[in-house]
């Protein structure tokens, strides 16, 4: 059960893999800022994210980090 039943989940998984909600951009899209040791706040800025759109991105990266890296080795 959710606390929030009616609040859209902030990552979908679309034809394009795991996407922030609202937008075109992918995971493997941060990742590979992540990757290059870019600081998180210029990522954020880079994408024009909000804090909450950012926020869950970091968050779901650093929960499913197996998943998304093992994605995002095959994206690149």
């Amino acid at each position: 059960m959710s606390l929030y039943p009616d609040k859209e989940p902030a990552i979908t998984r679309t034809e394009r893999g795991l996407t922030i909600s609202g937008t075109r951009i992918t995971l493997y899209q941060i990742m590979d800022y992540i990757h290059a040791n870019y600081p998180r706040h210029l990522i954020r800025h880079q994408f024009y994210l909000t804090d909450e759109q950012f926020d869950a991105a970091i968050s779901y990266i650093d929960a499913h980090y197996k998943e998304v890296e093992s994605e995002y080795q095959i994206v690149v």
